[in-house]
């Protein structure tokens, strides 16, 4: 399984771009695509981009790793208090 994660491009140097996700900065090959423009979002995926994407796709999926989050937080938290390793 491969996990791609969305990135909003800031800005674009040659075949390299800066993207940002909630918050971080993190470089990216644009080397698999063609016209990608700052402002666009992408799927990054081993520092690739890998596919463009729509804004309201990236929130999408950003909002379900979020959830994933909250739940994760949860579950640990349940574990935590009645002393059971879940699986």
């Amino acid at each position: 399984m491969c996990l791609s994660i969305p990135a909003k491009v800031e800005s674009i140097e040659g075949e390299m771009a800066q993207v940002s996700v909630g918050g971080a900065k993190y470089k990216a090959s644009l080397q698999l695509l063609e016209d990608v423009s700052v402002g666009d979002y992408v799927l990054i995926h081993t520092g690739f981009a890998i596919q463009k994407i729509s804004e309201e796709e990236a929130h999408e999926t950003l909002k379900v790793f979020q959830e994933f989050d909250e739940l994760n937080k949860e579950m640990d938290q349940e574990e935590k208090e009645s002393g059971t390793r879940l699986i």
